[in-house]
């Protein structure tokens, strides 16, 4: 019995140690991995790498927090103390298994044969935008980048408001491409940033900002949102804009702006205590409460939550059936 007890301790040992040396050789592949990668992942996707990457090699954050000011340095940084206490090994095993995931969705990606969409519109880059059956859709279409709002965006989408306010269609709708409606605001908007000149860009932000509401203000018919997936921040503020709002089940809702020392945009101060009461527009706009589809719905953000297996079915049904009604 002594003989034996001397023995599995070191057979443990053994196999632990042998289990770290193949975690940190998958570790370099997935380094080596995500090189390869054609399209950029997006803000969220590089921020979770980063994060997993920091806690693999040094461990729980110990970095001092960035000022209010520094947004992208403040998201790497609020990225990387998320994730705690996690171990440097099973961080290791998740970033092999988020870079292993993303080489996947893009191999399969490159496999589908892409086709002309009918009624589409030319002279977008960040959108696919189509008139069809008297419907105006616009589509976020980044969703490499989890649709992910830059400027040049911005300005498609006021271009887009722009046609469809013109055209025959009798309703327009606003929805995204792929698993997200969209992730909000583009760090990229905020970086590169010369000395000093960090008060001529927030300047010019408003004016596109301004401009950039003004148009779902102002949009003279019926616009109704289709929130496919996740929506964080602008992209959130802007439902109130909208005359109709459906969900996919899986949808959530989250405007974090006193987390990124921001101010909520979009009329949303205004407009959020007005659909849903001041004490739920507070824990959402001042205390980053993420909602739920089922309970945007609930305090009336929502018109309605459909279940995602047969969300893009039971919405277009009903958008076609509105889009029959009479334009005057």
């Amino acid at each position: 019995r002594p003989t034996q007890a001397a023995c599995v301790p070191a057979i443990h040992l053994h196999m632990t140690a042998a289990t770290m040396q193949v975690s940190q050789k998958d570790f370099q592949k997935a380094q080596e991995e995500l090189k390869l990668l054609k399209k950029d992942p997006g803000n969220e996707t590089k921020l979770k790498l980063y994060a997993l990457f920091k806690q693999a090699t040094e461990g729980p954050c110990n970095a001092p927090k960035p000022g209010m000011l520094d947004f992208v340095k403040k998201a790497k940084w609020d990225a990387w103390n998320s994730l705690g206490n996690l171990s440097k090994d099973d961080a290791r095993q998740k970033y092999a298994e988020l870079v292993s995931s993303l080489i996947s969705a893009e191999s399969a990606s490159q496999k589908k044969e892409a086709s002309p969409e009918e009624g589409r519109h030319d002279g977008y880059e960040t959108l696919i935008v189509t008139t069809k059956n008297n419907i105006t859709k616009i589509m976020f279409n980044r969703p490499d980048r989890k649709n992910a709002i830059n400027h040049q965006m911005y300005r498609e989408i006021i271009k887009a408001l722009q046609e469809a306010g013109k055209n025959d269609s009798t309703i327009a709708v606003i929805t995204g491409n792929g698993d997200y409606y969209s992730s909000g605001n583009d760090l990229n908007n905020f970086t590169n940033v010369k000395p000093g000149e960090m008060e001529k860009m927030a300047k010019d932000g408003a004016v596109l900002l301004k401009e950039f509401v003004g148009h779902f203000i102002d949009f003279p018919k019926p616009l109704i949102a289709v929130v496919n997936g996740p929506a964080i921040g602008v992209s959130v503020t802007l439902l109130g804009l909208c005359d109709l709002v459906y969900a996919s089940d899986r949808a959530t809702f989250h405007s974090p702006f006193s987390q990124l020392g921001q101010s909520p945009e979009g009329c949303s101060s205004y407009l959020f205590p007005k659909i849903m009461g001041l004490a739920k527009a507070s824990e959402m706009l001042l205390f980053n409460k993420k909602l739920t589809a089922a309970e945007a719905c609930a305090q009336g953000l929502v018109t309605e939550v459909f279940p995602d297996s047969s969300f893009q079915k039971e919405v277009w049904a009903r958008l076609e059936a509105y889009a029959s009604l009479p334009k005057n």
